[in-house]
Parts: C-alpha cells; structure tokens; sequence
C-alpha cells in the first residue's frame, strides 16, 4: 500500500514503525482502545508488535492501516484504516485518536479524505462503519462524514476482554458521497459569488 493522502491540516499515510512512539502516548489510555475494541497496550514494545502486525497486513493487501500526522505539529495523533476490503466493491472505516486531540474535527476530516480515496482512486461501491452503541464521538463523525444510520445489530462484536457488546451500523455508497460533494461544492459555489 502507497496511498499517501493530504488534507488541509492532514497526512494520512501507511503505518510505520517510527510512528511507535506517539501512538504508544495514547495506545494505553481506557478511553481508546476499548471503545475501538482493543486491549490497551501496556508496554512500548507491545505498540511496536502491533505496529508490525499492521505493517504485514498493509503489504498484503491495497488498503489497510494509516496514520493521522497533524501537519502543523508534525505528530502522529491517531490511526484510521479501511479493513474486511473486497476490490472493486466495499470496505469497513475504523479509527482511533489521541485523546487530547479530540473535538477538533481531525477524524471526520480524515475519515473524509479515506472516503475519496475508496471511491474515487479504490473505485469502491460502499464503505461501512460499526460503532458500539456508547460510542458517541465515533458515531458523530459517522454522521457528520454523511454515512446513514443502518440499524442496530444486537450482541454483534465479542471484544478481547470476553464482553459482548450492541453495534450501531452506518454505510455510504458511492453515488451518496458523490452527492455530498457536489451538494459542498454547490454551496461553496454561492458563497463565493
């Protein structure tokens, strides 16, 4: 995977050891990996063998893990990735952000430019996102980057700890993004004349 994309505040890239560090300054935290559905990491090394297992999935497939680089910092402050891909057809959007760079508007800018990326240069049909149902920032940023509220599928997602837990599903077709873009563009269009 090569993808490197920009966004106005943005580089969203492919994982890379060098990227241990910042993602380790958050990778313990409660408030993260456990609403993303992962054990938090207890040491650095653990982050850097996470960091390698998503590295060898990278390479084995087109899409896969990124990092969030916060330009003006020049900082790694979270992950997004598009994973359970089928070429040509759909993909499912995860994420996770350092907590101290939350509220800022940094994971629905990303997950923005991801969704680009899957349908205009992945020529996907459809990406999906699931949520635990107490996971109110991820299911804002579901919204807000325009995905549809699918349904509730109960006892859906057994995390690492045992737990069972409810997921909200989201989806986004092409033809739905298209139409999100062409709707800002519009708007854009007449704020400017």
């Amino acid at each position: 995977m090569s993808a490197y994309l920009i966004t106005k505040r943005l580089i969203i890239r492919p994982v890379d050891l060098i990227d241990a560090k910042d993602f380790f300054e958050y990778a313990p935290s409660p408030l993260v990996g456990p609403f993303a559905g992962w054990e938090p990491h207890h040491t650095l090394m653990e982050t850097k063998s996470v960091i390698k297992n998503m590295m060898i999935y990278n390479t084995k497939v087109l899409v896969g893990h990124f990092v969030i680089i916060e330009k003006s910092l020049n900082k790694m402050i979270g992950t997004i990735e598009l994973y359970n891909y089928i070429p040509n057809f759909k993909a499912e959007l995860g994420y996770a952000l350092n907590p101290k760079y939350w509220n800022q508007g940094y994971v629905t800018e990303a997950a923005k430019r991801i969704l680009e990326y899957g349908f205009f240069e992945l020529k996907l049909k459809r990406i999906e996102a699931a949520t635990f149902v107490n996971n109110y920032g991820s299911i804002r940023v579901c919204e807000k980057i325009g995905m549809t509220f699918e349904g509730l599928a109960k006892n859906a997602y057994l995390r690492y700890d045992g737990k069972i837990f409810d997921e909200y599903r989201y989806g986004i077709t092409d033809q739905e993004f298209k139409d999100i873009l062409r709707k800002e563009y519009q708007l854009e269009e007449e704020s400017n004349n």
